[in-house]
C-alpha cells in the first residue's frame, strides 16, 4: 500500500541526484538550517555532508554507538562495509523511514527519524548487528547490541529476525529476544517485550505476523504465533497464539473482538470501543 511518498527500494543506492528520497531529505535539511542556525553543524555533519542515504546512515550509526571501547572511525568502516555488501540494509531503512513518516503524526519531515528518533536509529543499528550475526561475527554483533541498549534503551538480540516497514514509536525499553520473528509492516510502541517464559533453550520467542500493531507496555511471551494484522492492547500479557485479524487485551490477554480494519499497524488506532474493538 503506497504511503505519503514512495520510498522503499528493492536494491542498492543511487547518487543523490538520482535519488528522490535523498534529494528531499537534503532539501528539508537546508530549510532546517535556515530555520534553526544553531543546529547547522549537526545537520551538515549528519545529512548535508553525505552524498547518499546509506552514507548518512553509516555516519549516524558510528556517531551514536561509538565509545571509549570502539572508535567512531572503526564503526563507520564497519557500517560502510555492511551497506556496501548488502543492499537490503538500505532498502529496509527506506521502508522503515516511510513507515515512521506515514504512521507517526509527530513526524513532519523525513529527516527527523534519521537525526532525532531513537526507535528508527536503534532499528537500523540492529540491522547492522543482524548482518554481522549472519556473517558469523557474533562477538561484534553482541557489541552492537550492547551499545544499542546503552545508547537507546532498546535491546534487540542480533539473531532476531525483523522484517521491513517497521515502526518502533518512542522505543524506550523495547526488548526482543534471540529467536523472535517480527514480520513486515509491524508497529510497536514503547516498553514492548517479545520474550521467553523462563530458562528454556531453543526456539522460545514470539513470531509476530505482518501488519500487527502492538500497544505500549505489551508483553508477548513464549514461542507463540501472533497472526497477521492483529492488534495487542497496551499493557496486555500475551501467553498463547493470537489468530489473524483479531484484537486481544488483558492479563492474560484474550480475544475481545476483530481487528476492525485491514491495516491495524497503519491506522494505529489503539482505543477499545464498546464493541470490544480497538
Amino acid at each position: 500500500m503506497p504511503g505519503k511518498i514512495a520510498i522503499a527500494a528493492a536494491t542498492g543506492e543511487a547518487p543523490s541526484t538520482h535519488d528522490p528520497l535523498w534529494t528531499r531529505i537534503q532539501r528539508e535539511a537546508r530549510v532546517a538550517v535556515r530555520e534553526e542556525p544553531l543546529l547547522g553543524a549537526l545537520i551538515h555533519a549528519g545529512l548535508l555532508h553525505h552524498a547518499t542515504f546509506k552514507a548518512a546512515l553509516a555516519y549516524r550509526f558510528s556517531l551514536k554507538l561509538s565509545s571509549r571501547e570502539m572508535s567512531e572511525q572503526l564503526l563507520r568502516e564497519l557500517a560502510d562495509e555492511a551497506y556496501a555488501s548488502d543492499p537490503a540494509l538500505a532498502a529496509a531503512a527506506r521502508a522503515d523511514l516511510e513507515a515512521v513518516y506515514d504512521r507517526d503524526p509527530a513526524t513532519h519531515r523525513l529527516m527527523q527519524p534519521i537525526l532525532f528518533f531513537k526507535g528508527y536509529q536503534a532499528l537500523q543499528a540492529y540491522r547492522i548487528g543482524h548482518w554481522l550475526w549472519d556473517c558469523g561475527r557474533h562477538d561484534m554483533a553482541y557489541f552492537v547490541q550492547m551499545r544499542c541498549s546503552e545508547a537507546f534503551g532498546v535491546d534487540i538480540h542480533p539473531a532476531a529476525r525483523i522484517g521491513t516497514g517497521v515502526m518502533i514509536d518512542h522505543a524506550h525499553s523495547i526488548v526482543i529476544g534471540e529467536t523472535a520473528v517480527v514480520g513486515n509492516d509491524v508497529s510497536m510502541l514503547h516498553s514492548v517485550t517479545l520474550g521467553g517464559t523462563g530458562k528454556e533453550d531453543g526456539d522460545r520467542h514470539p513470531k509476530i505476523g505482518n501488519g500487527v500493531m502492538i500497544g505500549a507496555g505489551a508483553k508477548v511471551l513464549g514461542n507463540i504465533q501472533v497472526g497477521h494484522r492483529s492488534r495487542i492492547a497496551a499493557g496486555s500479557v500475551v501467553l498463547s497464539d493470537v489468530p489473524p485479524c483479531k484484537t486481544v487485551a488483558g492479563v492474560p490477554a484474550r480475544i475481545v473482538g476483530d481487528a476492525g480494519c485491514s491495516d491495524p499497524s497503519g491506522t494505529m488506532n489503539q482505543l477499545l470501543g464498546l464493541d470490544g474493538v480497538f
